[in-house]
């Protein structure tokens, strides 16, 4: 217990920036305590051990997590898996030794872009039903639509989603070499095939964009009993959660490669997102959990109360 004192007083002065000159000698700090200092020095010779055995350990768990998924990780999801293997350590020292395996742990920054072009008329009648409340109590009550672009060395290529916003699940999703209608309706039809809304119970929230308030994507909202609804022009934040996974899916995927054609940004994005994101990537929102184990969780419960 004394030792270990003197270690922590000596570690505080190191870290305050006391001048050695200032500093209590560890002679000293052992003669008060009545401890012996070869004793002191024999003793904080095995902690060292120790620690950086430790830091071994930790490490190789460390870049275990970056290799898996495939470096998007950035400190606080590699911090929280870290947490569930059974590491328990602080977010500082994974920082450091990350950097000292040489992992980068950050992206580049996605860029904003404007993807749809709009029709004020086609957008008459429709209102805003969510008003920015992102995040319902359960699945299918409010699916959020949006679309992204990525350029390749044929041409851009368009990618369109459906995001559930209870759990950011992304339940539908189209990619093509066009931006027109058919592009979101395949989007939709995803969506609705897979989970299937209960008529009038499901709000579907896009931009204003001439695709979502085009007939055909209000048409078949209408056919299927789902809820359209646009935010405000110009405001990213009335559609924060499509716009959230956007980022995610360019600095994750799209800005870490040079893209061949629409085919290959359609294979790589299928593994992304039904592999990857879905399933794997933990989110801070969701209690660290993927979309898919946020929505397992909710379904159990929902089962044991029925």
């Amino acid at each position: 217990m004394r030792f270990a004192f003197i270690s922590s007083a000596v570690e505080e002065q190191k870290e305050s920036g006391i001048p050695r000159r200032y500093r209590y000698p560890i002679e000293l700090m052992c003669r008060i305590l009545a401890v012996s200092r070869s004793g002191y020095y024999a003793w904080s010779n095995r902690q060292a051990c120790a620690h950086a055995q430790r830091d071994a350990e930790l490490t190789a768990a460390i870049v275990a997590i970056d290799r898996a998924h495939e470096g998007r990780y950035g400190i606080d999801r590699i911090h929280a898996e870290l947490a569930k293997q059974g590491h328990a350590t602080s977010q500082r020292r994974v920082r450091r030794l990350a950097r000292a395996a040489g992992l980068r742990c950050v992206h580049p920054a996605a860029k904003r872009t404007t993807t749809t072009t709009q029709d004020p008329a086609n957008s008459r009648g429709l209102v805003d039903l969510v008003e920015r409340d992102f995040f319902p109590d359960t699945p299918n009550e409010i699916w959020y639509g949006d679309v992204t672009y990525i350029w390749t060395m044929t041409g851009w290529c368009y990618l369109a989603t459906v995001i559930d916003g209870f759990s950011r699940q992304v339940i539908g999703w189209a990619v093509a070499e066009h931006m027109r209608e058919q592009l979101v309706l395949d989007a939709l039809r995803m969506a609705i095939a897979r989970r299937r809304p209960h008529r009038g119970q499901t709000v579907m929230h896009t931009d204003r964009g001439s695709v979502y308030t085009g007939r055909a994507f209000r048409d078949l909202c209408l056919d299927q009993g789902i809820l359209p609804s646009v935010g405000k022009t110009g405001i990213c934040f009335d559609n924060a959660a499509a716009e959230s996974f956007n980022a995610l899916y360019k600095k994750e995927l799209i800005h870490l490669s040079v893209w061949v054609d629409c085919k290959a940004v359609r294979a790589a994005s299928f593994e992304y997102i039904e592999t990857y994101y879905n399933r794997t990537r933990i989110q801070r929102q969701l209690g660290y959990l993927s979309p898919a184990q946020y929505e397992s969780i909710f379904d159990n419960k929902l089962s044991l109360a029925a």
